[in-house]
């Protein structure tokens, strides 16, 4: 009997036999907001440069009135750029969808263009796992295939600052705990990924956890 796919209508395609969906789920709205599109640091950036316009004004001998209407058009382009960055995490969120499965991981995204990156689990060599102060976080994976991805192409699928050898990634997923030990899962069953451990280590008031992905168990 072939998979009921009538809940996943996001799927590229039916799964074939034998193969189950364990997780599917987006990116959170918040999370690409803030962490990808940097929401509150360009909205940090014109506070700043508003206060400065205002003592600027004032210390050169502007009344009140005219130091708040002078620094008032700095309104216009703060709300104009916030709102362009907020739409488009808007339609990337849309864009994107992320399935677990029991034989691959895929990443659909694409605003323009629909892409589907398909994972096959013994490809995964290595998994990590950070979680935000709100229960989201990242899974990004590295792959043990040498072909590697375009980071611009995965963007904002893909670990921050690894540009010789981009990872995919899980972004900002809400639950990602959950999501991550459903992984941890996934892969346990697989014949390439024998050993998977899980530790947790303190960052700046997040979470980092490494799952991390041995094959040496297997070669033996």
């Amino acid at each position: 009997m072939k998979h009921d796919m009538s809940q996943f209508k996001e799927l590229p395609a039916p799964l074939p036999e034998g193969e189950r969906v364990v997780w599917q789920g987006k990116p959170s709205f918040k999370g690409l907001a803030l962490r990808s599109f940097h929401i509150r640091d360009v909205a940090i950036y014109f506070g700043a440069l508003l206060v400065w316009r205002l003592l600027s004004n004032w210390s050169h001998g502007a009344t009140a009135g005219e130091a708040a209407e002078s620094a008032f058009w700095l309104v216009v382009p703060a709300v104009t750029g916030i709102g362009v960055l907020a739409s488009l995490a808007w339609a990337f969120r849309r864009a994107s969808c992320y399935t677990v499965t029991s034989k691959r991981i895929l990443l659909q995204f694409g605003v323009a263009l629909p892409v589907t990156m398909n994972i096959p689990l013994g490809k995964i060599a290595n998994a990590a796992l950070k979680i935000n102060r709100d229960g989201s976080g990242d899974i990004p994976l590295l792959l043990e295939d040498e072909t590697r991805a375009s980071y611009l192409l995965l963007w904002p699928h893909v670990r921050p600052w690894k540009l010789r050898v981009p990872q995919p990634m899980l972004a900002s997923v809400p639950d990602a705990a959950v999501v991550a030990a459903k992984i941890a899962e996934v892969l346990k069953g697989q014949p390439g990924p024998s050993a998977i451990s899980l530790s947790h280590v303190s960052n700046a008031g997040e979470v980092s956890r490494t799952l991390a992905v041995s094959t040496s168990a297997a070669a033996a």
